[in-house]
């Protein structure tokens, strides 16, 4: 008996801890999702905006060379519409028009968002896709040269995603995310294999491939040598693997764009290594036995700077979104301002740019500092040349939905708000009647589930999930209230055949 009172004592919970626990569970929620998903952001044009692409609704084709036709969805979509599917993030896109409810997806996913033609919210689907969306491997779950696939799941190190002057079309990349390896021209393991060519030994030595040797053991005590220097090993292991050679660290930049994007609008590459601009990196693929001492002549010093990758604990991923990053503290509009207007006419400055030395020769990719933009040529001749890219006159702004509150009011996303706020909401949405009689049925339950407590407090005795299960089945009739019910019935039935009442409850209520 006492083990049985126990029992039920542990799984008994007050109102206020399952209020709490509640409350808790929602405010992980705002945290994991943090903005409103409640309105698709089709109808408000081209934006540069977070976008996701749905694996599920347009899964990719088994090569590359088959014709596949990608589409990407808004964060609101993402949740609301495709909540259940397997999405691809692929963060910040600009100029793009949200794909939910169009062509580019299958008429079985529709868009529960937009209004249909009936007027009425949900249903859209079989729209026309906006013409000026631009797309690229990302939404085959493809990043970079390399086209690997990405999985956050086992990728170390950071991506850096390139400004993106070109699109696939301009023979540029599209804003894709590149690995620092794959930048400079080495293989993506050339970390390992050149761990691979070192030794650790018992006796606190690290014999490498090119006969000399390092004392690592120095610091520790006389026969763990060995061990201590096993465990360093393994640590570097864990850890994000280091920058390459000839990648310059991450505090001396704020802007990337690839070799694909600088070749394909050459122009810039005379900016390598003057104001505003760090010297060229140069894109020369080789091998292990070449990577090590070689380096392009506008290149910077080697380094081991290292980013942190997702922190993952048991099956939850803590997202830090350096991992994948654009390297630049962009503007963010909030609440659907995303559009800024920018200068159509030419300033009148002296020509900077026939000043520059001549390009460096072979593919280069341009890291840039935060001023740059300060040091590119506006002159009548080559300011033609920025205007056809938005992202070099000014910080781009990135539309971001309104934050999810849980203090807002009933307007707010009700995706989002707490359980107690929308029942509030759906409470003064209910007309006078309706509500009276709501309340009524509330204080009869109230006084109901008082009776039932009552004894219990009495006595001091805990309340079981178990007795709580089945009061309320028999509050709701599962049981006996069934068969009574049954009676009623049959007994309002011989009424009827007696010329009795033969009114019916309406049903609705």
């Amino acid at each position: 008996m006492a083990d049985s009172s126990s029992q039920a004592s542990e799984l008994s919970q007050t109102a206020q801890e399952y209020i709490n626990s509640q409350l808790e569970l929602e405010h992980e929620a705002r945290e994991a999702l943090p903005y409103q998903f409640d309105s698709c952001t089709k109808p408000l044009g081209p934006l540069r905006q977070s976008l996701f692409s749905c694996l599920t609704c347009n899964p990719p084709s088994s090569s590359p060379s088959e014709p596949y036709h990608p589409a990407g969805v808004c964060y609101s979509c993402s949740i609301s519409c495709h909540g259940a599917h397997q999405l691809v993030e692929l963060f910040n896109k600009r100029d793009f028009v949200c794909d939910c409810g169009t062509t580019r997806m299958p008429a079985t996913s529709p868009c529960s968002l937009r209004s249909n033609e009936t007027g009425s919210k949900g249903g859209v689907h079989s729209e026309e896709p906006a013409p000026g969306n631009k797309y690229n491997q990302n939404f085959r779950n493809r990043f970079c040269g390399c086209a690997e696939e990405y999985d956050p799941h086992t990728e170390k190190g950071t991506m850096f995603q390139c400004i993106g002057l070109g699109s696939v079309e301009d023979g540029g990349c599209g804003e894709d995310w590149w690995h620092p390896e794959c930048v400079v021209g080495l293989p993506r393991n050339w970390n390992q294999r050149e761990k691979s060519t070192a030794k650790i030994t018992t006796n606190g030595t690290e014999d490498l491939s090119n006969g000399h040797a390092q004392d690592v053991g120095s610091t520790v005590e006389d026969g763990n040598a060995g061990d201590s220097a096993a465990v360093q090993l393994a640590a570097e292991q864990d850890d994000d693997p280091p920058m390459p050679p000839d990648f310059p660290s991450e505090d001396q930049f704020e802007h990337f764009i690839c070799f694909k994007c600088v070749e394909a609008f050459p122009w810039i590459k005379r900016y390598a290594g003057n104001d505003g601009f760090l010297p060229g990196v140069s894109h020369k693929p080789q091998d292990h036995s070449s990577n090590s001492n070689e380096s392009g002549s506008q290149a910077e010093e080697p380094t081991t700077s290292k980013k942190r990758k997702a922190d993952y604990t048991g099956d939850t991923l803590d997202v830090d979104l350096s991992v994948k990053r654009q390297k630049s503290e962009e503007g963010t509009a909030v609440n659907g301002d995303a559009h800024r207007e920018i200068g159509t006419a030419a300033p009148t400055s002296p020509c900077s740019y026939e000043k520059l030395p001549p390009a460096p020769s072979g593919p280069i990719s341009l890291f840039l500092k935060e001023d740059f933009r300060s040091h590119l040529c506006r002159c009548s001749t080559h300011f033609p040349l920025l205007k056809s890219h938005p992202a070099l006159l000014d910080d781009e702004l990135t539309y971001s939905p309104p934050l999810s509150r849980s203090s807002s009011p009933a307007p707010g996303s009700v995706g989002s708000r707490s359980l107690l706020e929308r029942g509030e909401a759906a409470l003064s949405n209910v007309d006078r009647v309706r509500a009276i009689e709501g309340v009524m049925v509330y204080n009869h339950l109230r006084d109901k589930v008082k009776d039932f407590l009552r004894p219990y407090a009495e006595t001091g005795q805990a309340v079981g999930a178990e007795d709580i299960k089945q009061y309320f089945e028999q509050l709701r009739g599962d049981q006996e209230a069934i068969k009574q019910a049954g009676v009623r019935a049959d007994g309002n039935n011989d009424d009827t055949d007696g010329g009795g009442d033969s009114r019916r409850e309406q049903s609705g209520y």
